[in-house]
């Protein structure tokens, strides 16, 4: 099994009007030249939990910190009209939490932060600004949230 030391926290970045499954994922990853899903799970706006890449199978969804992370992503991150926005459901929260929960116990002492968490910090003050988010994804502020 992979060291884990991360879980990152990804939107799909489809509005909230669409619905985009693992098999439309999985599509998009292959064309843009990933073997496979990049994450290792996906969360519907129903709050199924749908496994992807295995994890002792190393993501393709955070450069430069795939091989010591777990990709999640939630169906959905955009409002609309196509802007970034919390649009995770109620089931969504839920069973986040719980996936998160679960892989806490699994690998004790992970960090869980968003993708755009993993932004550069252009100013070296430690702390990534709005103004230096490569992207907004996930859509809300992962480092809020209480992990358990």
């Amino acid at each position: 099994m992979r060291e884990i030391n991360l879980i990152v926290i990804h939107c799909s970045a489809t509005r909230i009007d669409r619905d985009i499954t693992a098999q439309d994922i999985n599509a998009a990853h292959k064309v843009r030249g990933f073997s496979s899903w990049g994450y290792h799970y996906y969360i519907r706006k129903s709050g199924k939990v749908e496994p992807m890449r295995n994890l002792d199978e190393t993501g393709a969804h955070a450069r430069g910190y795939n091989a010591r992370s777990i990709g999640i992503c939630y169906e959905g991150g955009l409002n609309a009209n196509g802007k970034p926005a919390d649009t995770r459901t109620l089931s969504q929260q839920i069973a986040l939490h719980a996936l998160v929960s679960k892989l806490l116990k699994q690998f004790p002492g992970s960090r869980v932060v968003g993708h755009r968490d993993l932004s550069p910090d252009k100013n070296y003050d430690g702390i990534i600004e709005p103004s230096e988010r490569v992207k907004e994804c996930p859509s809300f502020n992962v480092l809020d949230e209480v992990w358990e």
